[in-house]
């Protein structure tokens, strides 16, 4: 007794340490870690004040996807948004972050481009002229990668109907009286561009490593740099030290892909070790969000939106102190300024600026120019601590809007990012009765003494590792091997992402599962039952569900070898091993274990009552 309660001490402890140990690697808990110092000697002016210089803003827009069959709605309200938004917001730039189009077949299982997508897409930058409002900087998402065999294919559509019209990452300067600032764009698409699943990945090979390396070097005499692209860093594969590595003298990396994940995380930001924010923005295609965000005197603030909801108001000064960070930005500045600064934008003219901290009303702020909202204040008399400050803005029609953040003027006082979410951007995630144990490790036993089963559990195991699991069209016209580490098609090799993942889910939901059913069946012999027989124990809420649980994995198994022929053809669900003849395998080999001769079970028996007795 004492040593098995001594046991479960220290198994809690251990597990206590090693909780502690992740939540300390992601900076989820405990005293906020410091963070990188800046590089620079302190600059605190020119600081925030009552002039309408040293400020700009720009639009952040991702995953759009315009269908061809789905939610029309997308396209008319982007062209909305070129024209009605960017009209009143009027933005420096507009950084739209990938999957413009939808590029699915009809029934949403396979993909392929649309030139009519694209079409649609650029018939509306075209209408709005949003072109010549704003520069418009649209970058390719996997979506828009999508069975394309090479960058030089007429598939490629992303050339002929974007604004950027060309393929690879790039640099944009965008010059101010007051300074540079630099906008890198981050090109993990695959090339080729193979059918989805296997496309959820983003890929950059050492070329574009270093290309992106010289792109950060450039940069460097910028007064920030903003990085963008279309997939977070935890989905891009890159060669050492990373990309997170080579970004890190970015004050923000600007991206989408996610989805918010379905709505589950509707905030997935983070900071990268090294300082960088990772700002992951919610998509257009259902949730219509966008993102505005402003350098004002060289700190970095943004605000996520939904489109149609106005007043739009982003707080510039003081800004939020969970996205401060002293190494890319000169936060002393906040303590000099003088004058608490609002950017608002509304359908109508705008006619009261509330300004509120920690509750208490500091008044009306006052209009200097174009969207711009100044209040005078004291920072000093906020000099200790955390604060929270609301701005409320109302508009001529009666619509009114509240954002608020928590900002701070003392030094070293840091905020932590939501653990999920750092965990899902910066990952590169009971007690057993003893009769049960040795049920499992004889079933186990079982499985391994009788060759058919045996071997067969081997080969299906080995057979995801290694492969191919399919031969066929991975783009149309082009064939190819799927292996789990990668994908070889019309001469080229592309590194695995999501191959892993699905080589995962094989042997998770399937795979494993199987081996426990025919151990489980096993078992059942081993007691002396047949088919029939288990069926009448009288224990059917233990035996029924096995089996119904069992069925429902086939039935996934077989669904995978429908989307399969749906995704990538005919050819490949023929020569498909891992999936359409393991599920022409497995009702033979779950017929041998109940019709297996009940005399080969007799050593086994003997076995079983003497493995449970012990």
């Amino acid at each position: 007794m004492a040593i098995t309660l001594a046991l479960k001490v220290f198994a809690g402890l251990l597990a206590a340490a090693l909780a502690a140990l992740l939540l300390e690697h992601y900076g989820l808990t405990g005293p906020p870690s410091s963070l990188p110092q800046p590089l620079n000697p302190q600059r605190p002016h020119p600081a925030p004040g009552p002039g309408d210089s040293n400020i700009f803003w720009g639009l952040q827009i991702s995953d759009i996807h315009v269908s061809r069959f789905r939610d029309p709605s997308r396209a008319v309200d982007l062209e909305k948004f070129c024209s009605e938004t960017i009209d009143i917001i009027q933005p420096a730039l507009v950084l739209a972050t990938g999957d413009l189009t939808d590029a699915k077949t009809k029934e949403q299982l396979g993909s392929r481009q649309q030139e009519v997508e694209w079409q649609t897409y650029q018939s509306i930058l075209k209408k709005t002229r949003v072109m010549e409002k704003t520069k418009w900087l649209d970058i390719k998402g996997n979506h828009d990668a999508y069975n394309i065999p090479s960058l030089e294919s007429v598939k490629n559509y992303y050339r002929k109907y974007s604004a950027v019209h060309r393929d690879g990452s790039f640099h944009y300067v965008h010059s101010t009286p007051f300074g540079n600032y630099s906008f890198i764009s981050v090109d993990a698409t695959q090339n080729p561009g193979p059918k989805r699943p296997f496309n959820f990945f983003g890929i950059l090979d050492e070329k574009q490593m270093k290309e992106l390396l010289l792109l950060a070097k450039e940069s460097k005499e910028s007064n920030h740099t903003i990085w963008f692209g279309h997939f977070t860093t935890s989905t891009i594969l890159s060669p050492s030290p990373g990309i997170r590595s080579i970004m890190s003298s970015a004050t923000a990396y600007l991206c989408g892909h996610l989805h918010t994940l379905g709505g589950l995380m509707p905030i997935l930001h983070t900071r990268h070790f090294q300082g960088t924010l990772e700002l992951e923005v919610g998509d257009w295609k259902d949730n219509r969000r966008y993102r505005i965000f402003a350098f004002d005197h060289d700190l970095f603030s943004f605000e996520d939106l939904i489109f149609g909801n106005w007043p739009v108001i982003l707080i510039t000064n003081p800004k939020s102190l969970l996205y401060s960070c002293a190494k890319h930005e000169p936060l002393e500045r906040i303590l000099h300024s003088t004058h608490i600064r609002v950017l608002a934008f509304s359908l109508s003219s705008i006619t009261s600026v509330t300004i509120k901290i920690d509750g208490v009303n500091l008044g009306q702020a006052i209009h200097l120019s174009g969207p711009i909202f100044i209040l005078k204040w004291n920072p000093r008399n906020y000099s200790n601590g955390t604060h929270n400050i609301e701005a409320i803005v109302q508009d001529s029609a009666g619509r009114s809007t509240s954002v608020h953040h928590i900002f701070s003027v003392q030094e070293n006082i840091h905020l932590t990012f939501n653990p999920l979410a750092s965990f899902i951007l910066l990952t590169d995630h009971c007690m057993v009765p003893p009769r049960f144990i040795n049920l499992m490790s004889f079933s186990l036993h079982l499985l391994s003494k009788i060759n058919i089963f045996y071997y067969s559990m081997l080969l299906m195991t080995l057979y995801v590792v290694l492969g191919p699991w399919f031969f066929g069209e991975i783009i149309d016209g082009k064939l190819g091997f799927c292996f789990s580490f990668g994908i070889f098609v019309n001469g080229h090799f592309l590194q695995g992402g999501a191959t892993f993942v699905a080589g995962i889910f094989q042997v998770v939901f399937f795979n494993i599962p199987l081996m426990a059913y025919l151990c489980w069946s096993l078992l059942q012999r081993c007691f002396g039952h047949s088919f029939k027989s288990h069926l009448h124990q009288g224990k059917y809420l233990k035996i029924i569900p096995v089996h119904l649980f069992m069925l429902l994995l086939y039935i996934w198994q077989i669904y995978s070898c429908y989307f399969l022929h749906v995704t990538q053809g005919t050819l490949a669900l023929l020569f498909s091993p891992l999936r359409t003849w393991l599920t022409l395998l497995t009702p033979v080999l779950i017929r041998c274990v109940w019709t297996l001769n009940s005399t080969k079970f007799g050593t086994f028996m003997l076995q079983l009552k003497s493995h449970l007795s012990s």
